[in-house]
């Protein structure tokens, strides 16, 4: 069985500038990020679907992304795969110190438990402090600053709600955030009513962002949310497909109501299958 050091030795291979592969040899930082978000993606679609036959293989994916950067970092003399994995455990175990407390990861596991808030806000002033740590002028430090720009849009909404939560900036509880939700409703409304293009776009987004918060209240990922929800059209559309396609009825032919009595029909026979882990 193969091993990481076999694949840093493939992936230095592929790089080498007489001997490689001419498509690794010329990719850069910037041209391997869509393909590591692609990995990503595909390891979610992968569990989401219970796929465990593939998850190993899709993990395989997404490591290799790490390895790649590593190699281009290691061309450069910018650091090595090893520094990552000593980056990362450092972290882990500065992170927990209710499971390493002498910072220690080797040492006996005979410290007292903490509860799940305790934990989390152990995390959060240890995160405040790495954020600190980083900034070069602390006088301008933000909460936000290290919330990814690349993030999908509703898990940044999410991040960026849950660390201004932190100061105190949210809503008490998940009824007002659905009567904000409303009140943006209707604020797209009478950006439609005015036919006022900017101002609808403007409206949709908060729209969107209050769904988020409200999501956020009622416990629930907005981003897990949607992609089970994206899962849910499709299905449904392809019932309709193929219950037309049974018929030899081609679906162009087929008006608005006649696709929605097949769309009902979808949802009846889904009923009695659970639409959540």
């Amino acid at each position: 069985m193969h091993t990481l050091d076999d694949l840093l030795f493939l992936m230095a291979r592929l790089r080498d500038p007489q001997f490689g592969c001419p498509w690794d040899i010329k990719q850069t930082y910037a041209t391997i990020v869509p393909y590591t978000l692609e990995e990503a993606y595909e390891v979610a679609d992968a569990i989401e679907r219970s796929d465990f036959e593939h998850l190993q293989g899709e993990l395989g994916d997404l490591l290799f992304q790490v390895v790649y950067y590593s190699q281009l970092a290691h061309e450069e003399g910018r650091f090595e795969f090893a520094g990552v994995i000593d980056s990362i455990t450092r972290k882990l175990i500065r992170r927990h110190p209710h499971v390493f407390p002498a910072g220690d990861l080797y040492a006996p596991l005979d410290v007292p438990r903490l509860s799940e808030e305790q934990v989390k806000e152990r995390w959060d002033q240890i995160k405040a402090e790495e954020r600190a740590e980083k900034s070069a002028t602390p006088q301008q430090l933000s909460l936000l600053d290290d919330v990814p720009v690349a993030l999908p849009a509703l898990s940044r909404a999410a991040k960026l709600q849950k660390r201004a939560a932190q100061v105190g900036f949210d809503w008490p509880a998940a009824l007002p955030v659905l009567d904000k939700v409303r009140e943006e409703l209707d604020e797209v409304l009478q950006a439609m009513a005015d036919n006022d293009t900017c101002a609808i776009h403007d409206e949709i987004g908060d729209l969107l962002f209050s769904v988020v918060n409200l999501a956020r209240h009622l416990k629930v990922d907005p981003e897990t949310a949607l992609r089970s929800a994206n899962t849910k059209f499709d299905r449904r559309f392809r019932f309709i497909e193929q219950a037309l396609r049974d018929t030899l009825r081609p679906i162009e032919d087929c008006t608005l109501e006649d696709l929605d009595a097949l769309w009902g029909e979808a949802k009846r026979q889904e009923k009695n299958v659970p639409s959540c882990g």
